[in-house]
């Protein structure tokens, strides 16, 4: 499959998160008002304009289809398409000025996470997938890596409170204690890489459906395996992930097991 061949849906959201990136690009040296919200987390202006472009593009085209986005709420949740969207996911880095924020826009059906686009906008960085299309950044296709020794493997974590306090985190020493290199790339980016081939597996817990809904698309469709750390497909109660490629994910997931993350959270 090459990259141009993309569906209506694809080009619908491949446009709202360049819209949103020139939103996010213009606030990003500063100027912009912070609010924090009930869960303690910021809010900017730029957040709430972004999903503003990001809905009206999408409902625009698709006024039948549901949406639930991070700032604005949900609307029409029981349609039969649902648009899943963060449209800063990482405000805290755009609050202190660097650059590991996204725009995060997926399309849900029948259950079933069906396309996502994640925008890396300060890094240049627009990945996409479809359902049996590939997985496609800048343009370029992505496939996960085939290492199988997980001594040979790069391990990327992040989010880490809940995991820190339960029994998984002598668990995810081991796992780390093994591997060749360890980071903490972070919100998109270690995604980014996995898909790629340039990592072998991210890890994490305390995250919410909207911030890893593209991302699980773009890992699947580039030959990799997307689930929480029990082991389960990711859906609109997630709160942890074990991404990995196809070598390793099981291997890792079986030394997690028992890690004492609950699989599920409140929404956003």
């Amino acid at each position: 499959m090459d990259a141009g061949n993309k569906s209506e849906f694809l080009c619908v959201a491949l446009d709202a998160a360049r819209a949103a990136a020139e939103i996010s690009r213009s606030y990003f040296k500063g100027n912009f008002t912070v609010t924090t919200k009930a869960d303690r987390t910021p809010v900017t202006q730029a957040d709430i304009e972004c999903e503003q472009a990001i809905r009206e593009i999408i409902l625009g085209r698709f006024p039948e289809h549901g949406f639930y986005g991070e700032e604005t709420g949900t609307s029409q949740e029981d349609a039969e398409y649902l648009w899943l969207v963060d449209p800063i996911d990482g405000t805290k880095a755009f609050v202190r000025q660097y650059p590991f924020f996204s725009t995060q826009i997926a399309l849900l059906h029948a259950g079933e996470i069906i396309l996502g686009v994640s925008s890396g906008t300060m890094l240049d960085e627009l990945a996409w997938a479809e359902r049996g299309h590939g997985a496609w950044l800048n343009g370029t296709p992505l496939q996960v890596s085939d290492i199988a020794d997980p001594e040979r493997a790069a391990v990327s974590t992040g989010n880490l409170k809940s995991l820190a306090t339960s029994a998984g985190w002598q668990k995810l020493g081991n796992i780390l204690g093994q591997a060749d290199r360890t980071r903490g790339y972070g919100d998109f980016y270690h995604y980014h890489l996995l898909a790629a081939g340039k990592i072998e597996a991210v890890i994490e817990s305390d995250v919410n459906i909207l911030d890893i809904a593209a991302l699980s698309v773009i890992v699947r469709e580039a030959g990799g395996i997307f689930t929480d750390l029990a082991g389960e497909p990711p859906g609109l109660e997630t709160r942890s992930v074990l991404a990995g490629n196809q070598a390793l994910h099981a291997y890792y997931l079986e030394t997690l097991a028992g890690a004492g993350i609950p699989a599920q959270h409140s929404r956003p």
